[in-house]
């Protein structure tokens, strides 16, 4: 309803961090079961993902994203953009070597 300040004051920052690990392995856990993960690195997006959402939600209460505080829900969720792309990139790298 976007009263941020009204949420961080309320967010329970330590279960809160703990959430996108779990969040991130039960899905790469979906994708291995329904066949996918057959491949080597393949679950680094996942990893990569679960720790930059982790991270955001660290900074998530002092950094702004174009002069607006997203907050500790909103924010984190940005760094799964920049998780899924280094995750990727490793995997190819790593893949080709």
């Amino acid at each position: 309803m976007g009263q941020i300040d009204a949420a961080i004051v309320q967010t329970n920052f330590q279960w809160l961090m703990f959430y996108p690990c779990l969040y991130f392995f039960s899905m790469w856990d979906a994708f291995k079961s329904l066949g996918g993960g057959k491949s080597h690195f393949s679950y680094l997006p996942f990893v990569f993902s679960g720790f930059f959402v982790t991270v955001g939600i660290m900074y998530s209460t002092k950094l702004k994203v174009f002069g607006f505080l997203l907050g500790p829900v909103w924010f984190p969720m940005l760094g799964v953009i920049p998780g899924l792309i280094i995750g990727f990139a490793l995997k190819r790298i790593l893949k080709t070597h």
